[in-house]
């Protein structure tokens, strides 16, 4: 998948002159020209190595429009991370990424040609290899999946966007590490169906499959506060317990929601990029870091909650603990905030950082949400 014969560059970039670039360029790839968007953040000075994310639109659309719509660019400036928005080739008068399905009859290697993308942006830039990450919507994000599956050894974890898995990546996926998983589906949504259709595999088939590989366990279901009553549509999180490398599988299913980019249009409750980011931006390719060897371990207790709920100052568990053991507090993004030892005999912890807002606790293979308040 190494193929890589010329590169052509659109603007030449000396070694300690960088400033914020957005870059229209290509590679030669197979024999034919493939053209990418590459967003460099002015914080980039060579100095660090930043994460690559991977953004690829939808059927028909191409990298302009999700680069705009998407505002990951933005993002990018304050999270300081290099976006590159590589762009589908033409199958039949239509842009596409070959995942199977409905571009069953596609010659395009897709897989191939980002490989060769991300050992171009590393030649050019101080990337960090470990933190690579995809995202995409619709045929965007069956990329993301086909990623995750193909090119295992270079992609950390992914983000779907109304996106889902065809056969044909179903059946040949071949992981090589825990692979963190983010979905986000409207149950309404009439172009990626979410039960499924012969072309396609029903979001529950893909997030069974994930948590199945990740070995994540208890699934918990919390309901985002709907901000927007006027969209139509509400939002639960659907999370699933830390499996191995303290991965995670979680969904945002948008009841009422249909082929939307939430926070774009459609739903208005999340914000598809920034929840996408703050999922993808706490693992590398190895997990989250200090990680614990056997977190997701089995309680003795069927499920637990925490007391007061709301809180202010701490939280504390409902039943004793016999060793010490480890917590970790997540945002409704799935985003990590706090992490510490609950120490055996005295399961209080101190939450009187996080600000107000609700959260996940997670001890082993359970979990409970609370809501902070000051």
């Amino acid at each position: 998948m190494k193929t890589l014969l010329t590169i052509t560059l659109c603007l030449i970039l000396t070694s300690n002159v960088f400033s914020q670039q957005t870059i229209s360029t290509s590679i030669t790839h197979d024999g034919g020209q493939r053209d990418y968007i590459l967003y460099v953040p002015a914080s980039y000075d060579g100095s660090t190595a930043f994460p690559l994310l991977l953004c690829f639109h939808g059927y028909t659309s191409s990298n302009n429009v999700i680069m705009a719509y998407s505002g990951f660019n933005a993002i990018a400036d304050t999270a300081n991370f290099i976006a590159a928005y590589p762009q589908g080739t033409d199958l039949s008068g239509s842009s596409h990424w070959n995942v199977g399905g409905w571009t069953v009859g596609s010659t395009a290697d897709d897989v191939g040609f980002v490989d060769a993308l991300i050992d171009t942006i590393q030649s050019g830039y101080n990337i960090n290899a470990d933190r690579i990450y995809s995202t995409g919507m619709s045929n965007g994000g069956y990329m993301s999946f086909l990623l995750a599956c193909q090119l295992s050894d270079q992609i950390a974890a992914i983000a779907s966007i109304t996106g889902s898995m065809t056969p044909e990546t179903y059946n040949a996926c071949n992981p090589t590490h825990p692979t963190p998983v983010l979905q986000i589906h409207g149950d309404n949504d009439g172009t990626v169906p979410y039960s499924g259709a012969s072309w396609t595999k029903s979001i529950n088939q893909v997030l069974a499959y994930w948590s199945g590989y990740n070995n994540n366990g208890q699934v918990d279901t919390t309901a985002i506060a709907d901000i927007n009553s006027a969209d139509g549509s509400t939002v639960d999180q659907i999370s699933y317990g830390y499996g191995d490398n303290c991965s995670s599988v979680i969904h945002y299913k948008v009841y009422g929601g249909g082929h939307d980019w939430p926070g774009a249009w459609g739903n208005m409750d999340i914000d598809a990029s920034a929840v996408a980011w703050n999922f993808l931006s706490q693992f590398d390719i190895n997990g989250i870091a200090g990680c614990v060897a056997g977190f997701g371990q089995q309680l003795k207790q069927e499920n637990f909650s925490v007391f007061p709920n709301p809180a202010t100052e701490f939280i504390r568990l409902d039943f004793s603990i016999e060793e010490d053991i480890e917590y970790l507090i997540s945002d409704m993004s799935g985003r990590i905030v706090q992490r510490g030892i609950l120490i055996n005999g005295n399961p209080q912890i101190d939450i009187s950082e996080l600000a107000p807002n609700s959260y996940i606790l997670t001890v082993a293979d359970k979990k409970s949400s609370f809501i902070v308040v000051k």
